[in-house]
């Protein structure tokens, strides 16, 4: 058996202390509408969690579901469009 002790240092030995760049946070808020709308989608999975779906929940599910291929799809384009590839 190897011992990798001495390997450790060299992967922690520069942790970043300056937090997220801007481009790092510019990436951050074009995903936003994508993370919001996988929360909403989660908030309706787990409600029905517990429970037989009613055909209100479907309708909401089924919303959701939408709600984040729609926010995906934004993404997407939005990147597509940046990077100056036609689609």
């Amino acid at each position: 058996m190897r011992n990798i002790v001495a390997l450790q240092a060299v992967v922690t030995a520069n942790p970043p202390v300056d937090g997220p760049t801007a481009a790092e946070l510019e990436a951050i808020e074009a995903e936003m509408p994508v993370i919001s709308a996988e929360v909403e989608l989660l908030d309706v999975q787990i409600s029905v969690l517990d429970r037989p779906v009613t055909e209100v929940d479907a309708r909401q599910l089924r919303r959701a579901r939408r709600k984040v291929l729609a926010a995906r799809r934004d993404l997407l384009n939005h990147n597509t469009a940046q990077s100056g590839c036609a689609a």
